[in-house]
């Protein structure tokens, strides 16, 4: 039986951020996640940055079509350690493409955990023309400098022809039988 998106996220919850790179556990530090040390790779806002989001997780209530996904991950300072109270926001296009410039729709933002936690539940965006599928995200440690980047799925046909388009910055994606579940863990200054 294959696992739910609920249970990838139950099994990365119970994970402690230490053990996310310790050699012995059976979860492996992500592959294309920067080495401690150095700060995940920044990339532009976009044109469609509203600020001022509500604090909000959850982004399904948002979206009554497009396919589900939990995204998640650690938010780790250059030394390997859990940033708790970082600030996490996220904003992306619908599953048709198009972005809300009026309100919150699929926009909003939390802070991590004590490990370095976070996670949000909302769906796969859509894409438009001249980019490839992506999620916006502005990621800030207590009085640090603003990280802004995009995070991008693996394997789309639009990936080699986004201008920005960058793989260091690939979800790590697995699939459920009730959507997906990407994982991105970020290392902020």
């Amino acid at each position: 039986m294959q696992q739910t998106r609920r249970a990838f996220l139950t099994g990365f919850l119970a994970m402690p951020a230490v053990a996310a790179y310790a050699a012995e556990t059976p979860l492996e530090r992500l592959a294309l996640t920067p080495d401690c040390g150095e700060p995940t790779l920044s990339q532009t806002e976009g044109p469609y940055f509203t600020p001022n989001t509500p604090l909000k997780r959850d982004f399904r209530p948002d979206a009554t079509d497009g396919s589900a996904i939990t995204i998640a991950g650690f938010v780790l300072t250059p030394d390997c350690k859990p940033a708790p109270k970082a600030l996490i926001e996220l904003w992306h296009c619908s599953h048709e493409g198009e972005y809300d410039n009026e309100g919150f729709r699929l926009r909003g933002h939390q802070f991590s955990d004590e490990q370095g936690r976070w996670w949000f539940e909302t769906i796969v965006p859509g894409v438009y023309p001249g980019r490839t599928r992506h999620f916006h995200v502005k990621v800030q440690r207590p009085n640090g400098p603003v990280l802004t980047t995009q995070l991008y799925f693996p394997n789309e046909v639009e990936n080699d022809g986004d201008r920005i388009f960058d793989a260091a910055l690939l979800l790590k994606l697995t699939e459920a039988p009730d959507g997906a579940f990407g994982r991105y863990d970020f290392v902020v200054a």
